[in-house]
């Protein structure tokens, strides 16, 4: 399983989101705060949109904003709305899709560590996330 550039940017969209939670942010904003190429983030935000993670506001104070509260929300949401499902093998998502895995001694050790991922996955909360992310932003400027 790879997380592929797409996830990892719409990860920072909407940490950033939850770290401004109740505001509307326009692209540029999101684009510049969290390092994500203006271009990609229309083209993410369409796809969170459409997995109902964020919503989108029209006109001159339009913007995006999360359409959840962040702790609603978890890591393995956001990666199943930008890549779809994650899976380690083909025979995890479809056991069809290999005609040995009936019978295939490592098939149920893929089944295993799939199911440990996806939890692992669900219990990151967004909201815990961004409260990470604050605190280290916070250490790292009285640090300076």
């Amino acid at each position: 399983m790879t997380i592929t550039r797409e996830t990892d940017y719409a990860v920072r969209c909407v940490l950033y989101l939850a770290k401004n939670v109740g505001s509307i942010m326009v692209v540029d904003s999101i684009a510049g705060d969290a390092g994500i190429p203006k271009s990609f983030l229309a083209k993410i935000l369409q796809k969170l949109a459409k997995a109902g993670i964020v919503k989108s506001t029209r006109g001159v104070k339009g913007g995006f904003q999360l359409a959840k509260e962040p702790d609603e929300l978890s890591l393995m949401c956001v990666i199943e709305a930008i890549q779809g499902h994650p899976a380690l093998n083909i025979c995890v998502l479809d056991s069809k899709k290999c005609s040995r895995s009936c019978f295939c001694s490592i098939h149920p050790v893929w089944m295993d560590i799939q199911g440990e991922i996806e939890k692992k996955l669900d219990r990151y909360s967004i909201s815990g996330l961004a409260k990470e992310e604050i605190s280290r932003e916070q250490q790292r400027r009285e640090q300076s």
